[in-house]
């Protein structure tokens, strides 16, 4: 029965999906699937794409950082990505002196240019399928014996594979562990930062336009992979010298039209397209609005503090764009989900699964059990679900300060331990982090966010959810006792001391942060929050996993012959689609481009989020954009019927031909529900049309010497 089913693993992995839906495993492009990429204009082969034996298109595609996608774009490590992916390394370099957020960065010789400590780019050196190398031994275990064999397997391959530290090997499930595959990355750890537009170039549209279209802003970031004279990974050093990636991407200048192939290469993060009914429904319906109200609170503090203050703005606006990112994304989810009714459809679907597996006794012993235990497992994590979701979005990311806790040790065993050589490191590494912390903090900006969420939290969960002592107060004091009481007294939110105890650090430190005050609530919370929700909440995920992974088994028997794919798990994947408008709602049709034409239109409405330099208005005025420009046009962004998610920003756009004429920076609001359910119709990701990003290069900053690097190809005008 394992082989049959990894035989139909195989299948459902190389069947195509409409050049629309679905994001594909590289190793699995087999003929059918390239079959359908040429017949909708795809020039290359399966090969071009990924291979071990050459250099292919996944050696020029990249990790970059923790969750974002890059691309190399020339022979001396130039790496492209998104600006908002490369937004937090930007803020790191500026100040209200030198801020190089509002004016942007341009580095005009190597020697200029700014390395980013922990920032990374991996690249993906091979990918296997290992399940049966996963599984082995495996045949009698069942539930906690299975895992855990499954684990001591998982690492087993991992070690080998990393060669002793040459390689990060990584081992995921697809289809909810019916199938694994092994990565295996080399990971560059010194990546500098090249250049950068301002945000109102950018970042043009703000929260106004984000996850929107029309779109007009030029999200882009250059930065430069850095190795050793061998051209190795290594850590920053001025002796170190630009990678020679073994592929880069050449740019075209032909631009799109309509119908045009498009391919995406990248790192797509979450989709969840094979959940059941009773999963959507509490997204919808409890998980969602529950995480769109704590934020939409801790937001409105963010936004009125950020108005009064520039220091505030250029400390909370990495925090406020990240918030208000997903902020806005579960709002368009929840629309489209709706719109799509998908919790019907979920349910019809799951119909035919349990008329499917009725048709003999084998199946039916196999699977009925499935849709029940979901019904039954659901409602048991309803309300934890709720717990879970406010003590993450109010204690572990709401309240800045409740971050300080987790640096310090809870008791000085360790300390007594160590050498004093250790010690000093230890210092260094907390006064690193201290600093860093503070750098981005603002007292009187996390007291009013800690004063409401912590409200929040109090009034809208069901008291048992809640640790006693944290009831009390709250129930017993008004806000300003609490603030008297709590951050008045707490050493925490003293930035100055705090500097001065984390360079001093010693053992009289560690016992006394413990009965810090703000240390005391938050360990208070993080206790009950672990002993009586997380561990509930985690168990019943973990049954619920478990039948997932069957639910998934008979869906893969009952669709055998059907296109699937595994969900996203931020390991390389390729997408593809045509570029194409759509229609919004009744009455409304999107074209599939914008211009600057459309950035000056937007500026006229004197909206704050439309803001642009005075040097882009006279390049507009002079139409000078020679060279970058169609038909006396000056493309700036377009959409295609590709299907992506987080992590797919900064993803190239690759045309027919493997040339990089866009990078993917969102998805319009419409289509934000795709990571559970599809809509060809709606579902659009947004790009930059290349030409602008090299406009801005060339004409704005002057940077032209970075398009000397670049393999530029075709024309325009």
């Amino acid at each position: 029965m394992k082989n049959f089913l990894f035989a139909l693993l195989i299948i459902g992995c190389s069947l195509s999906a409409f050049g629309k839906e679905g994001m594909w495993v590289p190793t699995m492009l087999d003929k059918y699937t390239i079959d359908e990429m040429q017949e909708m204009g795809f020039e290359l082969t399966a090969d071009d794409i990924y291979s071990i034996n050459q250099n292919s298109l996944k050696d020029a595609v990249v990790i970059f950082g923790k969750g974002c996608t890059g691309a190399m774009i020339s022979d001396q490590g130039l790496l492209l990505t998104n600006h908002h992916c490369g937004f937090s390394s930007i803020q790191s370099h500026s100040s209200v002196e030198q801020n190089y957020l509002s004016d942007g960065f341009w580095a005009m010789s190597k020697e200029e240019e700014l390395p980013n400590p922990g920032l990374t780019a991996r690249f993906l050196e091979r990918m296997l399928d290992v399940t049966d190398s996963v599984y082995a031994d495996c045949d009698s275990l069942q539930a906690d014996n299975l895992q855990l064999k499954l684990n001591e397997n998982i690492k087993r391959l991992q070690k080998k594979a990393s060669e002793d530290g040459k390689y990060e090997a990584v081992i995921k499930p697809l289809f909810f562990g019916n199938q694994y595959f092994l990565y295996v990355y080399k990971v560059f750890p010194d990546v500098r930062l090249v250049a950068a537009p301002p945000e109102s170039i950018g970042k043009f549209g703000g929260d106004t336009d984000n996850w929107m279209w029309p779109r007009h802003n030029a999200d882009f970031a250059i930065f430069r992979v850095y190795a050793n004279v061998n051209n190795e990974p290594a850590a920053y050093s001025e002796s170190n010298v630009p990678y020679q990636p073994r592929k880069w991407l050449p740019i075209s200048l032909d631009g799109v039209k309509p119908n045009d192939f498009m391919m995406l290469m990248g790192y797509p993060g979450t989709t969840q397209e094979y959940l059941p009914s009773q999963a959507v429904e509490m997204l919808i319906d409890q998980s969602n609005p529950d995480r769109i109200k704590i934020r939409t609170a801790r937001l409105n503090i963010f936004s009125k503090h950020m108005k009064a203050d520039p220091k505030t703005r250029i400390q909370y606006a990495s925090k406020f764009a990240k918030s208000s990112n997903s902020w806005k994304r579960w709002k368009g989810e929840i629309r489209g989900l709706n719109r799509l009714n998908a919790v019907e459809r979920k349910r019809e679907f799951e119909a035919e699964f349990e008329a499917w597996y009725q048709q003999n006794n084998r199946l039916e012993e196999q699977y009925r059990s499935v849709l029940p235990q979901f019904d039954k497992l659901y409602m048991d994590l309803l309300p934890f679900d709720r717990a879970y979701n406010y003590y993450q979005e109010v204690v572990f990311k709401g309240i800045d300060i409740f971050d300080l806790p987790s640096y310090f040790p809870k008791s000085d065993r360790g300390w007594k331990r160590m050498s004093e050589s250790r010690r000093d490191l230890y210092r260094q590494a907390i006064a690193t982090k201290v600093d860093e912390f503070y750098r981005n903090y603002d007292k009187e900006t996390d007291q009013e966010v800690f004063l409401k969420l912590l409200r929040m939290l109090r009034q809208d969960l069901d008291p048992s959810f809640l640790a006693a002592d944290f009831k009390e107060m709250f129930d017993r004091y008004d806000d300003e006792k609490i603030i008297r009481k709590i951050y008045d007294k707490s050493v925490l939110a003293d930035p100055q001391k705090m500097k001065e105890i984390s360079l001093n650090f010693n053992e009289k430190w560690i016992d006394k942060l413990q009965k810090d005050p703000l240390v005391e609530l938050y360990h208070s919370l993080r206790f009950h929050y672990v002993r009586n929700i997380e561990l509930v909440y985690r168990g019943v995920n973990e049954k619920i996993e478990n039948v997932q992974k069957t639910y998934m088994q008979g869906i893969l028997a009952m669709q055998k012959d059907e296109r699937l794919y595994p969900d996203a798990n931020f390991t390389m994947r390729i997408a593809y689609g045509k570029v194409q408008g759509y229609e919004p709602r009744d009455g409304v049709e999107y074209d599939y481009y914008t211009t600057l034409t459309g950035i000056m239109e937007k500026v006229a409405t004197d909206n704050p989020d439309y803001q642009i330099p005075e040097k882009l208005k006279a390049i507009y005025s002079s139409k000078d954009f020679d060279g970058f420009s169609e038909n006396g046009e000056m493309p700036v962004a377009y959409i295609a019927s590709i299907h992506s998610t987080g992590g797919n920003s900064g993803s190239p756009a690759i045309n027919e031909k493997g040339e990089l004429v866009g990078l993917n920076f969102d998805r319009c609001w419409e289509g934000t529900m795709s990571d559970i359910m599809f809509d060809p119709d709606q579902c659009r990701n947004i790009m930059l049309d290349v030409r602008y990003m090299l406009l801005i290069i060339d004409k704005y900053a002057g940077a032209g010497y970075l398009l000397d690097e670049m393999e530029i190809t075709g024309n325009t005008d």
